[in-house]
């Protein structure tokens, strides 16, 4: 009995050279990378094949960034977190949800670098009883970790002031006073939105410090202009009650 003709089909297919048939139907994979490579773009790699991510942390220390980039940058920013937003405190919530993250990672390259400075500097000193840093425990070395080496890190110079609440009834609020914050000099904000406050970003940056340190903390940046500054901005920050427990068993300690 005659086989059908697609089943004579299949079995001379099956029959056939399979190397053959694979070469016929898929280029070599060296071509296949090549043809991707050539066609596909992506970014551009230097000839000496190293990156930004290549760079040691402290090479770029002391280098500051051009001002005009930087608000072309942060004018993007707010721009993209002013879309589909219902009001002023939905946008500052945006910008500092965007600084959050920020504030966590600057958290571990400030204390690297700083333990690297004082690591060289124990090394060409005579004396090896120096030692690095710690992360704060207490409420007040974290404020003036943020109101120093944290402000010079980002904006090459310490806070303007640094203040405690004198209520009974708040003592778990701080206040950080920039009278010139950079965030917001560049920003023209309509008069229908002067309570807007662009510095939420920076508010962001400092919440992510304080959490990365294991002190739960809102930060919230409230606009307060004076005559001679009048991009006096507070950043107000109140702590958890679990931080103010801690730090009253601590104090009782005798911890600082």
């Amino acid at each position: 009995m005659a086989q059908p003709s697609r089943h004579a089909a299949m079995l001379s297919i099956s029959n056939s050279n399979p190397n053959h048939t694979v070469a016929a139907e898929k280029p070599q994979p060296t071509q296949q990378i090549q043809t991707i490579a050539q066609t596909t773009p992506g970014l551009r790699v230097p000839s000496n094949r190293k990156t930004i991510y290549d760079r040691h942390l402290n090479r770029s220390r002391n280098a500051e960034s051009s001002r005009a980039s930087f608000a072309f940058l942060f004018a993007e920013m707010v721009t993209y977190a002013q879309r589909r937003v219902t009001g002023i405190q939905d946008l500052e919530k945006r910008l500092n949800e965007q600084g959050y993250p920020l504030g966590l990672r600057l958290l571990d390259l400030l204390f690297y670098r700083t333990i690297s400075s004082s690591t060289s500097s124990s090394l060409s000193s005579s004396s090896t009883s120096a030692s690095p840093p710690n992360r704060p425990l207490r409420v007040l070395p974290l404020l003036h970790l943020i109101h120093g080496p944290l402000w010079r890190l980002l904006f090459n110079r310490p806070a303007d002031a640094l203040e405690h609440s004198v209520s009974p009834d708040t003592p778990n609020e701080y206040m950080i006073t920039d009278n010139d914050p950079l965030v917001n000099t560049y920003i023209s904000v309509p008069k229908e939105m002067n309570q807007l406050s662009c510095a939420a970003f920076v508010a962001g940056i400092i919440e992510g410090v304080c959490d990365g340190c294991g002190f739960e903390a809102k930060v919230t940046a409230h606009n307060q202009p004076t005559e001679m500054w009048p991009s006096r901005t507070i950043f107000l920050l109140r702590f958890g009650d679990s931080v103010m427990e801690r730090e009253n068993i601590l104090e009782r300690q005798g911890v600082k």
